[in-house]
């Protein structure tokens, strides 16, 4: 089974990536670890994509690509994968879709997390991390015991410019932007499952569960 996973900043989708990795024991593929991982090892995408990185500029597509394509060929992916922050454009959509049917290969559901802008800037905003040790907390859903203190290591809570309002807002444009046209493409395919993200994560992830394991009868109600 292969998938994708898509959802805006603040929707919980790596957290829901992780979870179904574990229940379909297949790799969850973030585009982030990977590039990160080939630059360690020295390789020689990993190299070009550092390049890149250094001038703060963003990876070429065809980096990107081919990195992908590499880990899609390691072992852990024989039985599927899970694709969470690629593709990030059409080009890269084509580019994936071209290296599967190589190895006539195809993508079964694009999991496609959606919440209220305003649902989304309340978790973004309310959230806070540790200047020491980096853990994060949430005023509502994960409170430090000690009002800005790290239960941890004892550090002081601090919240990011990218967790400001204004900054999320931006991102969120951004996001639309960047994604709006992938979806699109993988709906014309009839490959889309929309999932309404708000709730606890339990309840997502069975509105996920759902989708993958009903298949056609789920996908053609839409988002739910």
């Amino acid at each position: 089974m292969n998938l994708i996973i898509i959802g805006p900043p603040g929707s919980g989708k790596g957290t829901q990536g992780k979870l179904i990795a574990e229940r379909y024991r297949i790799p969850q593929i973030s585009t982030g670890d990977i590039l990160r991982e080939a630059v360690r090892n020295g390789s020689a995408l990993g190299v070009k994509a550092k390049a890149s990185m250094i001038r703060g500029e963003l990876v070429p597509d065809e980096v990107v690509v081919g990195i992908i394509e590499d880990r899609l060929t390691q072992r852990d992916c024989g039985k599927g994968f899970l694709l969470d922050g690629f593709p990030r454009t059409v080009a890269q959509a084509d580019a994936l879709e071209s290296m599967l049917g190589k190895r006539g290969m195809v993508i079964d559901h694009v999991i496609n997390i959606e919440i209220e802008v305003e649902e989304l800037i309340g978790r973004l905003r309310g959230r806070r991390t540790c200047r020491r040790c980096g853990a994060m907390y949430h005023f509502t859903f994960n409170p430090p015991k000690k009002e800005g203190i790290c239960d941890q290591c004892g550090g002081s809570l601090y919240q990011r410019d990218d967790d400001k309002e204004e900054t999320i807002r931006s991102r969120l444009r951004v996001y639309a932007r960047q994604t709006g046209p992938v979806i699109q493409y993988y709906a014309s395919e009839g490959l889309v499952r929309s999932i309404n993200g708000f709730g606890c994560i339990d309840d997502i992830f069975h509105r996920i569960v759902e989708v993958i394991e009903n298949g056609e009868a789920y996908a053609k109600r839409g988002s739910y």
